[in-house]
């Protein structure tokens, strides 16, 4: 039976040392981290999303302020509010909450950002930084990811891990992340995705396995290694009558399986995804201590 890698247990202990962290910034230099939220439209997860983040803001002693515009709202509108957070002095982390409309161009939204700011790690500069090996602001899924492994000693130097998923949100992060010749990374990686032919011939090589493939229980016990960490990024919702909403949230790993061969595994919900928050909360802090007078 794997142990259960807790991401509340991991991303509360985050947010307390932020916490920590944030009021000494304040009593010492009398800044108070700042983040700005964009929200545009009526998209329910999206407004969920942006709520808790909220939440965590305000347990975190940071001032937060959150924009909301219309579905109907066009780029230029998104852009102005960018440009308006760029130059204001109290914000030093601004985040877009995504997917925006298919009218608004996500990438020219994300290239406006000042990459100083940019706490969700998606800037072209951030993401150049990360691949080559500098310190940056990295993407906060990856993070969350890095700091599970961390804070159970799960080692990937000389582990093989495979990757499977190419989004520039997480599969290709991650990737360039644990590949990195520092301590928690120097990982040997392959990535896989929707082109690879025997998926499971490559899945069954991991001492690591990131699933972040989007598609609900797409891991199977089968395709996993006897003795694997097993870390599932995937939030897929399914039809379950026997909740009040009709539904319930799975991974992309069948977890009731894997957990029966997998040394390690991450629940979901309360896996990963309680980590990404924290690590927003840590991005947004960073920011703020760059822009401090005495960094």
């Amino acid at each position: 039976m794997a142990i259960i890698l807790d991401g509340k247990i991991i991303a509360d202990a985050i947010q307390r040392e932020v916490k920590i962290a944030a009021e000494q910034l304040r009593l010492t230099t009398g800044l108070v981290p700042g983040l700005a939220f964009i929200l545009v439209g009526e998209n329910p997860a999206s407004q969920s999303y942006v709520k808790s983040k909220g939440v965590a803001c305000l347990d975190a002693g940071f001032y937060s302020v959150t924009e909301r515009l219309p579905g109907t709202a066009d780029e230029a509108e998104v852009l102005a509010l960018i440009d308006r957070f760029n130059k204001d002095e109290k914000i030093h982390g601004i985040l877009v909450q995504l997917p925006l409309p298919a009218h608004i161009n996500e990438q020219r939204v994300i290239e406006a950002i000042d990459p100083g700011k940019d706490v969700d790690g998606f800037h072209p500069v951030n993401i150049g930084k990360l691949m080559i090996g500098i310190d940056t602001l990295f993407p906060c899924t990856p993070a969350g990811i890095i700091e599970i492994l961390k804070r159970y000693a799960i080692d990937p130097s000389g582990k093989h891990v495979v990757v499977v998923g190419r989004s520039n949100i997480v599969g290709k992060p991650i990737a360039n992340m644990l590949v990195q010749k520092k301590e928690w990374c120097n990982a040997i990686v392959t990535i896989a995705h929707t082109g690879t032919k025997d998926l499971a011939s490559f899945t069954r090589q991991a001492d690591i396995l990131i699933a972040a493939i989007g598609k609900a229980r797409a891991i199977t016990a089968d395709m996993v290694k006897p003795g694997a960490v097993v870390i599932d990024v995937g939030i897929n919702r399914i039809p379950d009558a026997s909740t009040k909403s009709g539904s319930r949230i799975v991974g992309d790993v069948d977890f009731d399986a894997v957990k029966e061969i997998a040394s390690a595994i991450t629940p979901v919900p309360g896996g990963v995804g309680k980590t990404t928050i924290a690590m927003l909360l840590v991005n947004t802090l960073r920011a703020a201590v760059k822009t401090s007078p005495q960094a």
